[in-house]
C-alpha cells in the first residue's frame, strides 16, 4: 500500500471523525506513517479539505442515494480519488483509481467495487457535472464551489460587496507562506536572512512586521537557528500585536489569554526582555508550550499562571501598564491555515462569543493603570465579534478611548484574517 496515501487517509479520518485540528492531525500522521513524500500528503490533505464540498457536490451527483448515506471511511476515499483526478496533474488517471480501490480493501472492505465504480463514473462524465446556477442562487453557488458553509458567507456579506467576497473566499484556499518572527535578542535581521539562504532557503521581507519574513524550503524547524532560539513560526498579522502595543523596557505587561504564547513571547522580545510579561491562560498544559518556549528563546521575564480570564483578579487591578486580550473567537480568520474552521455549524457556541468575549474584556479593563493601554484581538473576521464588541466595551465602561483599530485580511493583506484594537484609560471621562 502507497505510504502516501495511507498518511493522508489516516489524516483526513482524523479530521473527519475525532474532529482533530488538520495541522496537529497532519503532522502526527506524517511522523507515525513515514511517507516518502510529505509535500504529496500535505498536498492531497488540504486539497481534500479545502474543497470538501465540492468534492461532495460531484459525489452526490455520482451516487443515486446521495452522499449523505455514505460511511466516512468510504467517502474519504473517494474524495480523495475525485480530488487526485480532478486538481492534481502529477497524478495519472490510472492511478487514482487503482490506489483508491487499494485504500478501499483496507479501510473499507466489500467496498472496493463502489469507489472504482463512481471514480470511473467522474472519469467519465465529469464533464456533465454542473455547479449550482448562480443566478437562482447565489450563495448556494459560492458556498459550493469554495466550499464554505452559507452562514459564513451571508456573514461577510453584511459587511462587503459580493465581488470583494468571492475574493476572501478564495484568499481562504490558499496555501500561506512560512512567515517567521525573528528574535531579535539573538540575532540580527541580516545575519538570520544570510544564515538562512546559505542554508538553501527562500527568504523574503514581511509587509507589515519588522521583524516578519516570509520563508520557503523543507524542515525549517529542525534547524540549529530554529532550536537555538532566532526565529518562531508567526503570521505578520499575528506579529502587529507586539508592535501596535508598542511595550516599552520595564513595564508590566498581561496577556489574559496567553497560551499557546505566540504574542507573549513577542511582546517579551520587544521589551528586550527587561520587565514583567504575565502569561495566563484557564489550561495549565498549554501554559506548559510557553515555559518551553521561554527556555527555547532565552527569555526570563514571563510569569505564568492558570486563571479564568472572565473572572476579575482584584490582586492586579491597576497594575499592569498594558493588558492584552487575545480573545477566543471563531477563527474564521485562519481558514486558511485549518480549512476544517469553513465547515463549521453556526452554534449556539458560535452565538455565544460575543458575551464571553465582552465578559473578558470587561474583566481586563481593570488591570490597567489610567493612561494605560488595552488591546483587543481576535483571528477572525467578523464584526459581532470585533466591532461590535467594541462598542458594546465602550459603553460599559466609557473611561477607555479608542486609538487604533485594523482589520486584516487575507485577501488585502496577505495575511491571516486579525482584529486589533488598541484603547487608552483616560483619567477624566471628558478627555
Amino acid at each position: 500500500m502507497d505510504a502516501n496515501r495511507k498518511t493522508a487517509y489516516n489524516t483526513l479520518i482524523d479530521v473527519e471523525t475525532k474532529k482533530s485540528y488538520s495541522n496537529i492531525a497532519l503532522n502526527h500522521q506524517i511522523i507515525c506513517g513515514k511517507p516518502g513524500n510529505a509535500s504529496f500528503v500535505r498536498e492531497l490533505v488540504y486539497g481534500v479539505l479545502e474543497n470538501k464540498m465540492l468534492l461532495d457536490y460531484v459525489i452526490d451527483s455520482l451516487v443515486p442515494s446521495g452522499v449523505s448515506k455514505i460511511k466516512a471511511s468510504d467517502l474519504t476515499i473517494l474524495r480523495m480519488g475525485i480530488y487526485q483526478l480532478a486538481k492534481m496533474d502529477s497524478v495519472p488517471e490510472y492511478a487514482a483509481v487503482n490506489e483508491s480501490v487499494v485504500l478501499a480493501k483496507k479501510f473499507a472492505r466489500g467496498r472496493e467495487n463502489f469507489i472504482n465504480g463512481v471514480l470511473r463514473s467522474y472519469i467519465r462524465d465529469k464533464y456533465k457535472i454542473k455547479l449550482p446556477d448562480r443566478n437562482e442562487d447565489e450563495i448556494k453557488y459560492l458556498s459550493v464551489k469554495y466550499s464554505y458553509e452559507p452562514w459564513i458567507i451571508k456573514l461577510w456579506l453584511e459587511s462587503y460587496d459580493i465581488g470583494f467576497v468571492e475574493e476572501l473566499l478564495k484568499a481562504g484556499n490558499e496555501s500561506p507562506d512560512i512567515t517567521i518572527r525573528m528574535n531579535w535578542l539573538k540575532v540580527m535581521k541580516e545575519d538570520l536572512v544570510k544564515n538562512l539562504e546559505k542554508n538553501g532557503y527562500t527568504v523574503k521581507e514581511g509587509r507589515h512586521s519588522k521583524n516578519a519574513l516570509h520563508i520557503k524550503g523543507k524542515d525549517l524547524l529542525n534547524t540549529q537557528f530554529y532550536k537555538n532560539g532566532m526565529f518562531s513560526v508567526q503570521d505578520e498579522a499575528s506579529q502587529m500585536v507586539a508592535q501596535i502595543l508598542d511595550p516599552r523596557h520595564g513595564e508590566t505587561i498581561m496577556d489574559v489569554c496567553a497560551a499557546p504564547g505566540g504574542k507573549t513571547l513577542a511582546i517579551a522580545e520587544r521589551m528586550n526582555n527587561k520587565g514583567i510579561v504575565l502569561a495566563s491562560d484557564i489550561y495549565r498544559r498549554k501554559l506548559d508550550i510557553i515555559n518551553r518556549e521561554t527556555e527555547r528563546l532565552g527569555i526570563n521575564i514571563v510569569e505564568t499562571r492558570t486563571w479564568d480570564a472572565t473572572k476579575v483578579d482584584s490582586s492586579m487591578a491597576g497594575k499592569a501598564d498594558r493588558v492584552v486580550v487575545d480573545a477566543p473567537c471563531s477563527a474564521l480568520g485562519v481558514i486558511r491555515r485549518k480549512p476544517e474552521i469553513k465547515y463549521k455549524k453556526e452554534t449556539a457556541e458560535i452565538q455565544a462569543l460575543p458575551g464571553k468575549q465582552l465578559a473578558i474584556l470587561s474583566a481586563s479593563a481593570s488591570y490597567v493603570k489610567p493612561g494605560g493601554k488595552l488591546m483587543y484581538c481576535t483571528c477572525t473576521i467578523n464584526p459581532y465579534e470585533n466591532e461590535r464588541v467594541i462598542s458594546d466595551f465602550i459603553r460599559k465602561i466609557p473611561s477607555f478611548i479608542v486609538e487604533q483599530t485594523v482589520q486584516f485580511l487575507p485577501n488585502v493583506d496577505d495575511t491571516d484574517g486579525f482584529y486589533i484594537c488598541l484603547m487608552k484609560k483616560t483619567d477624566d471621562l471628558f478627555e
